[in-house]
């Protein structure tokens, strides 16, 4: 109206108004510490960022098979089918996964990826993402927790840093890098905490069910990692379960609608796991898993010598302390210097303070289980006190760990080293009440100590030097096979049906490409490589004549070429070779990848009716019957 103005619109600050809604200053913050979070774990496992443009994945039988899960998922999501059992591998048999890594929560939610950019794209990016989201699940845990005083941390400084010094730890970027499952995993316990100590602090239904919900996703992530995650939430409500003032009733309430909810959440594996046990495939070897209760142990030495991540900026001598110090593992156990000084240091300023010990206690207990059964002093020397004897070997009565594998369930866990990832979160809460304090009483010394931080951050060994890596496709060795659309059994040689814990008589070390070709061409493969492969697998697989010779030929001492190209009687005779045609063409088989040169194999492989059809990629093809076209190899 004229001489009427309107007045511009007020709004409080902190917001932004997108599209007529207001983003509250918290959410933006969040917003802005899981961005920094996400590019901080872009840029200290730089390499990896770059395999999303280049197609390829890390040189190792773990990081093909993931590539197989992804695409496994992708395929049991489209065509409805039950994700815990496969016929694509030790096919015609198939594999039960109830007990594998299978990540299927992470592949259910990446199927949209997987069907538009590949399984290899999953894994890749939930690679470069992971220690990002962990960073970012320990700076909630520490924003949630009331560490001290009854009071949250009384900064944001404190908490970005405790989300750093965990997420981007060399302990958890390493399993990034190799395992992915162990990544996301550990993701998963400050997760656990912060809906633990939420759960406290509000006691009713609706915490009790987000409690239940993160154990069960936990669960359909990784199953030792959901152990873990359980103890953590286990111990983070031990005191307010015997502690007076909530009445008992209303504690009984809020964990029932926990087991409720995580019942319901991780339902799919809990019915296929315990469908696995009643079949008798869910029992390992005990001789094998003894075996890893002697070796996975980690030294004190190695948990609390710096990072090997310091050799990429020259400092050799003090990396390889870390690798002198204690026995080789296949995961990072050092909780790095500048991580344990924080943390002493935010112990030794909060000991008072309700909440410190506890962190404390947290540490300490995950350090001394993850000393296994005896004590390495170093990579030589190993200590049994009071030693016992369990299932053939001597184990130490006073290490928590040797009791933790006998109870009931908990025989599996064979990886003593991992539980450094419980720790690993109460140093990371200790150190953020350390950084908090530098914050506010000696602010010059934080830059220092953010410097040397830095210099343990990132997956050790990984720098400069480009790893060793192998692509998603092979084309010319592949596409013939993947134009194939008769869903014939694909037989790659060498040969083996293996499992993380070893089986005996389980075949070769098969190359890493072969599940990734598999995901590649969508053919059943007789190579199989799951974490639990049952006994009974690989004994109905050798139960098939041809499989059977395979095997054998494939370990005979000889492997020279027979003169004019046939088996002498005394190998396999003629009536032997006429059932085991008949064997692979009854479980129609169609195709064999040579990937290394084993002349008595190529020679059985002739008599018993496959035929050369091509090389590439440095593979010879064969394939099974007579009058059939050659495959054409551009």
């Amino acid at each position: 109206m004229p001489g009427y103005t309107i007045a511009p619109e007020r709004r409080p600050a902190g917001t932004l108004i997108t599209r007529g809604r207001r983003i509250p200053r918290p959410v933006k913050i969040h917003l802005a510490v899981l961005a920094g979070y996400l590019i901080a774990g872009c840029i200290v496992n730089w390499n990896r960022t770059f395999y999303l443009f280049q197609q390829v994945i890390p040189y190792s039988r773990d990081s093909a098979l993931f590539v197989w899960d992804f695409w496994w998922m992708k395929q049991s999501v489209l065509h409805l089918a039950n994700p815990y059992h496969s016929g694509y591998q030790a096919a015609p048999v198939g594999v039960p996964l109830a007990f594998h890594t299978l990540l299927p929560l992470p592949g259910v939610l990446m199927t949209p990826v997987t069907l538009i950019f590949g399984p290899g794209a999953s894994y890749n990016l939930l690679s470069v993402l992971a220690p990002g989201l962990a960073c970012y699940a320990m700076y909630r845990a520490a924003r949630a927790g009331r560490w001290g005083g009854g009071r949250g941390l009384p900064g944001q400084a404190g908490a970005i840093a405790a989300g750093a010094l965990f997420g981007l730890s060399t302990m958890l970027t390493f399993n990034d890098w190799y395992e992915l499952n162990l990544a996301l995993g550990a993701a998963c316990l400050p997760v656990a905490l912060e809906a633990a100590v939420r759960l406290r602090r509000r006691p009713g239904p609706g915490q009790g069910i987000i409690l239940g919900v993160v154990l069960g996703a936990a669960l359909l992530v990784d199953q030792e990692s959901s152990i873990m995650a359980a103890m953590v939430a286990g111990l983070a409500l031990a005191p307010w379960l015997v502690r007076r003032g909530t009445p008992a009733l209303a504690k009984l309430r809020s964990l029932g609608f926990a087991a409720v909810a995580f019942a319901v959440v991780a339902s799919p594996q809990l019915v296929a796991s315990l469908a696995q046990t009643r079949a008798g495939d869910a029992s390992m070897p005990a001789a094998a898993l003894a075996g890893d209760y002697v070796n996975s142990g980690a030294s004190l030495q190695q948990m609390f010598a710096p990072s090997p991540r310091v050799g990429a900026f020259g400092l050799r001598a003090l990396q390889m302390y870390y690798y002198h110090s204690g026995p080789a593992s296949n995961t990072m156990v050092s909780y790095g210097w500048v991580l344990t000084a924080l943390a002493l240091l935010g112990l030794v300023i909060g000991w008072r303070r309700p909440g410190t010990r506890p962190l404390a206690l947290l540490w300490a207990g995950a350090t001394a289980l993850a000393l296994g059964t005896g004590i390495d002093l170093d990579r030589h020397l190993r200590l049994v006190p009071f030693a016992i004897t369990f299932d053939h070997i001597r184990v130490s009565p006073v290490l928590p760990y040797t009791w933790l594998i006998r109870v009931p369930g908990l025989s599996s866990f064979r990886e003593a080293d991992r539980l450094t990832e419980i720790g690993l979160v109460g140093a990371a809460l200790l150190a953020a009440a350390g950084v908090d304090w530098l914050c506010r009483r000696a602010a010059p010394a934080l830059v220092m100590v953010s410097v040397l931080a830095v210099c343990e951050m990132g997956t050790a060994g990984i720098g400069l030097t480009p790893p060793v890596t192998m692509p998603l496709a092979l084309p010319r060795a592949d596409g013939p096979i993947a134009a194939d659309h008769s869903r014939s059994i694909v037989v790659d040689i060498p040969l083996g049906v293996r499992g993380g814990v070893p089986v005996p008589g389980e075949g070769a070390a098969f190359d890493p490409e072969v599940q990734v070709q598999a995901a590649a061409d969508g053919h059943p493969r007789t190579a199989a490589m799951i974490s639990r492969l049952p006994p009974s697998v690989l004994a109905r697989v050798k139960s098939y004549p041809f499989y059977h010779e395979l095997f054998w030929l494939q370990e005979f001492r000889a492997q020279r070429r027979f003169r004019g190209g046939r088996l002498p009687r005394w190998v396999v005779d003629a009536a032997q070779l006429a059932a085991d045609r008949r064997s692979a063409l009854g479980m129609h088989i169609g195709w064999a990848i040579m990937w290394k040169s084993l002349p008595t194999v190529s020679d059985y492989l002739r008599e018993v009716g496959f035929r050369f059809d091509y090389a590439a990629d440095g593979t010879r093809v064969y394939r099974l019957g007579k009058g059939l076209p050659r495959s054409p190899v551009t």
